[in-house]
């Protein structure tokens, strides 16, 4: 039998379905601006088009075009994303804009389900302008329940969800699931706050000077309400935002720019839940981080196992100064210190104090306290059920979150399938199957692995709802899937 393509060759072969978690759509944009338009009217669509749509941490990035070489390198302008969508392929450019070509090529790309991501409502929810911000997730929102509900069998679209207060999120949140029926959720993964000390006139505070909420630890609110309403709503949390713009992404090179930023945002948010307890205090709630791969996840969690081991609340005893032996300290150096040593020896005592350190207070020695860790192996439960992470097909480090002799306590991280088509990573649609499934035939990935790549963690990820593939193409397999191996 001869297949139409590389990838509808691998899925012939696969004995369970494929579930795609990262697709991403190209908006008909005239289409979004006639529903912005219904929220807001002309006044809001003006403002849309205007200089407010570029603001706050996602659209800063495209202040580039307005600059002069001398202002970008004055200001130190990062440089935006440029020709991020493929143009060669012109079906393919087509199929990212048409739901129903892209339900007609599914079969030939080897998928069964996709989750649909933005590309120009990535960043609605950075957008500083509050009114502009509220009305272009809204927006956004109501355009994707209409233009993708008649190819709900094979695809579903996320929904944009602002993250400024938590109350916005939450009215968003009830918006989008309740009254618009959307089942996907696409949250900012951080805010850029402007430091108060820079807030004055004719400062650009928050682009030069800002820092980061990660809506857990130092947050200037109590999110804890946005999590539990998407645990009444059983939406999964999910993150795809950029971390271009800050640390060291700042350069003129796009490429400098993009190489590891979604990793770093995914992190910041990802660290941030687990640190300050959300995955404690919300035992059901799943979270996924978008496009960034599993290596930094493995990273991570390695290094939580490392960190709690050394620093948690009795090993950090270890480094109180007060255990320092001071009588000791002196005599050793007298005994065994070299010429440099001897002619300082009346010196030594002084450095004492400096050595001492500081004094803590005692509630702030346990930097683990949200999380409630007791044992190591309480890492692994509160870490790998409740986050899953989006892996392109190209990245042959996704084999690291199925290596359990190497992840701490054997465990095997939630990593998606998680295609990107629609943007400049994939040229041609028909291939990222057959690209993913290269690490099979390397023997890097087992069957099972690819299984659990494309199908398992996928279902459970979006399972946290449990009607979520209710009335699609995977509906059976994923409801055997979920009733006996649930998590």
């Amino acid at each position: 039998m001869t297949f139409r393509s590389t990838s509808a060759a691998v899925r012939a072969r696969l004995n369970h379905p494929v579930v795609d978690s990262d697709g991403h759509m190209i908006e008909f944009e005239p289409g979004f601006v006639e529903y912005l338009h219904k929220v807001g009217g002309r006044t809001m669509v003006d403002l849309y088009r205007s200089r407010e749509r570029n603001t706050g941490s996602w659209g800063k990035l495209f202040d580039w075009y307005r600059l002069s070489p001398e202002e970008r390198r004055a200001q130190r302008a990062t440089r935006s994303p440029w020709w991020a969508l493929p143009t060669k392929n012109t079906l393919d450019r087509a199929t990212a804009v048409l739901p129903k070509l892209l339900r007609e090529r599914m079969d030939e790309m080897g998928l069964d389900f996709v989750v649909l991501y933005p590309s120009l409502g990535l960043g609605f929810p950075h957008i500083e302008n509050a009114e502009l911000r509220q009305a272009t997730c809204r927006a956004f929102n109501w355009y994707c329940a209409d233009y993708f509900r008649e190819y709900a069998d094979r695809m579903t679209p996320a929904a944009c969800i602002p993250m400024h207060t938590p109350q916005e999120a939450i009215a968003e949140l009830e918006h989008a699931v309740k009254e618009l029926g959307l089942k996907a959720i696409l949250m900012a993964g951080h805010v850029q706050r402007a430091l108060p000390v820079a807030e004055r006139p004719g400062f650009d505070a928050v682009r030069h000077a800002f820092w980061l909420d990660t809506f857990c630890i130092d947050s200037a609110y109590d999110y804890d309400p946005v999590w539990a309403k998407c645990v009444e709503l059983k939406v999964p949390p999910t993150f795809h935002s950029p971390g271009m713009g800050w640390g060291s992404r700042t350069t003129s090179n796009y490429m400098y720019n993009h190489t590891g930023h979604f990793a770093a945002a995914g992190e910041a948010v990802c660290k941030a839940l687990f640190m300050g307890g959300v995955t404690r205090r919300f035992p059901t709630l799943k979270f996924g981080f978008l496009e960034a791969g599993v290596a930094w996840a493995a990273d991570l969690y390695a290094g939580m196992v490392a960190r709690w081991e050394k620093r948690n609340g009795k090993a950090i005893e270890h480094y109180n100064p007060a255990n320092l032996n001071a009588e000791l300290w002196l005599e050793l150096h007298r005994r065994y210190g070299d010429a440099i040593v001897q002619r300082n020896l009346g010196d030594l005592r002084q450095t004492l104090g400096s050595l001492a350190g500081t004094k803590e207070a005692p509630e702030t020695l346990d930097d683990w306290i949200r999380c409630g860790i007791e044992k190591a192996e309480d890492i692994k439960e509160l870490f790998v059920p409740h986050f899953y992470f989006g892996c392109e097909a190209d990245d042959p480090l996704n084999a690291t979150a199925f290596n359990s002799k190497m992840n701490p306590f054997g465990a095997r991280l939630g990593a998606i399938f998680s295609s990107d088509i629609g943007h400049w990573d994939v040229p041609d649609m028909t291939t990222v199957l057959a690209e993913a499934y290269e690490l099979v035939e390397r023997e890097l990935l087992t069957e099972e692995d690819f299984r659990d790549f494309v199908f398992t963690n996928p279902v459970r990820l979006w399972g946290m709802n449990p009607d979520f593939f209710k009335g699609t193409a995977v509906e059976q397999e994923a409801t055997k899937l979920l009733t006996h191996s649930p998590h």
